[in-house]
């Protein structure tokens, strides 16, 4: 692998290999450390539910197209801009997804600062 020029925290990331979930949740907690990136996850998550919701309910159908599109511009937008770091998703995509719900729920039941404390942050 080509490692020339890529941040060492990028390296380790690349390097590491989760073999559960509940290995790779501290993990993704702490690619999202900057509060303004989960707060960007969070607005993205809930605009491709309210889209999915509506595209499946209300119609029109090519909304459900929009969902994914519009999840993970937000996603990779504020990793790209706040974070500065690589997205799970590439690596984890399933447990990416599941974690950002996960972190949306845990955000909106005001639970999230226990994980954050766990791991690390």
């Amino acid at each position: 692998m080509v490692t020339r020029g890529v941040p060492a925290d990028y390296r380790r990331a690349m390097e590491r290999r989760f073999a559960t979930y509940d290995e790779f949740w501290p993990h993704y907690l702490r690619e999202h450390a900057r509060p303004a990136t989960r707060w960007v996850h969070l607005v993205g998550t809930v605009i491709a539910i309210g889209l999915l919701l509506w595209g499946a309910l209300v119609g029109p159908l090519w909304l459900l197209v929009a969902v994914p599109v519009a999840g993970y511009a937000f996603a990779w937008g504020s990793h790209m801009l706040v974070e500065r770091n690589r997205p799970a998703t590439f690596t984890y995509p399933v447990w990416s997804l599941r974690s950002d719900f996960r972190m949306a729920w845990l955000m909106a039941t005001g639970r999230l600062s226990a994980e954050l404390r766990r791991a690390g942050l």
